[in-house]
């Protein structure tokens, strides 16, 4: 047997069809908690970039 041969049998599409799934799954969880997320924790990371301290608290009062 070659190797095409036994490549043939093992069905490999199954896999990238799962993958798809996982990666719908995935984004559609992100696009939700983003979209649900709290208006004052979406200004607070936003104003991330323009704060001159160091304390990055936000995603410490986040699991609050």
């Amino acid at each position: 047997m070659r190797l095409t041969d036994i490549m043939s049998f093992l069905d490999l599409h199954v896999w990238a069809e799962v993958a798809l799934i996982i990666f719908a799954v995935v984004f559609i969880a992100v696009i939700l908690r983003v979209l649900f997320a709290p208006r004052s924790l979406t200004h607070k990371i936003a104003s991330i970039p323009l704060d001159d301290d160091d304390d990055k608290s936000v995603i410490d009062e986040e699991a609050k």
